[in-house]
């Protein structure tokens, strides 16, 4: 039997109340050649449960550990043979021609490896929550459109830096080049480390606005568990992909960007997500060293030069 084409992937913890609106939207798609798994990291409500009874058709992989967000979607690309794998935030709905649109605009463009959704809120349908990745040259990612209102330039299909996790394509031929996601981010800034990853090899990353997902903010993970991660794995990504020739030239500003980010932290000392944020960072800088040679390496082995780096950040 040949295996479907694309092959959504969906990570969850303890988010049983979450899935329903997520499967249901799934199971309404016009694009029909998929499959659909549930990557469960070792919940301890009924996902599993719930999934089985009311959603038989989709298929689920039981965790006996939680991997976080970068081990569960790792665990489902392993245990399918689709061409494009699909990550999706178990806080999500779709619409339904989602799927379709978001296949459709990879086929249109061979040179990309990666298609990501236009994401909107959930609770406020005509704003942005990511209409692709961004990243600066001063070493911090961002969600492009970020809480503006939809419209131009976000209405057009257009390259990007790199995709939201929350609901991003990949082609299977690029993961096999390039990796999985890193294991050891857990949550947080492992789609942006990914982008990097699939930019310096030469792949692409299109946008594609018609491809359409409202989502919960910060429904599984956020505050200071958020706050670490990201404080953490925003050095990581930097001290693993960034081309050594423009991390000689840009140090200053990513130095001034961090002390920023520590002062302000700082200033908020008294709450739980600053002090997250202040110990990620920390943790983040104790660590970096670990990366040097596999930036190295990685510079070494890319496909594209310095000056198309630089054109595309911010």
């Amino acid at each position: 039997m040949t295996a479907p084409r694309v092959a959504v992937i969906i990570p969850n913890w303890n988010g049983a109340h979450l899935l329903r609106p997520c499967l249901t939207s799934l199971l309404a798609q016009t694009y029909d050649d998929l499959e659909i798994i549930v990557v469960d990291n070792a919940s301890h409500d009924d996902s599993l449960q719930m999934i089985a009874t009311e959603f038989p058709s989709v298929r689920t992989v039981a965790l006996s550990a939680n991997g976080g967000y970068a081990g569960g979607c790792n665990a489902g690309i392993e245990q399918c043979e689709a061409e494009i794998v699909v990550m999706l935030n178990n806080d999500t709905e779709a619409e339904p021609d989602w799927l379709a649109n978001l296949v459709a605009g990879l086929d249109r463009h061979p040179e990309a490896g990666m298609a990501t959704s236009r994401i909107m809120l959930y609770d406020q349908r005509n704003i942005l929550n990511a209409a692709g990745d961004i990243y600066r040259s001063d070493g911090t990612p961002d969600s492009r459109g970020v809480w503006q209102p939809y419209g131009p330039p976000f209405n057009r299909e257009a390259m990007v830096f790199g995709g939201s996790g929350g609901a991003l394509a990949l082609r299977r031929t690029m993961l096999d080049e390039i990796g999985l996601f890193e294991a050891a981010f857990f949550m947080y800034c492992e789609d942006v480390d990914l982008s990097w990853r699939a930019q310096l090899a030469g792949y692409r990353c299109v946008y594609v606005p018609d491809a359409v997902i409202y989502h919960h903010l910060s429904a599984t993970g956020g505050g200071a568990l958020s706050s670490y991660y990201v404080g953490r794995n925003t050095l990581w990504t930097l001290a693993r992909n960034y081309p050594p020739p423009l991390l000689q030239r840009n140090w200053p500003s990513i130095a001034s960007a961090q002390l920023r980010i520590a002062w302000q932290a700082l200033r908020s000392f008294r709450g739980a997500a600053a002090r997250a944020r202040l110990r990620g960072m920390l943790a983040g800088l104790i660590t970096m060293h670990r990366w040097r040679s596999e930036r190295r390496a990685r510079w070494r082995r890319a496909r594209v030069t310095a000056d198309y780096v630089k054109a595309i950040m911010d």
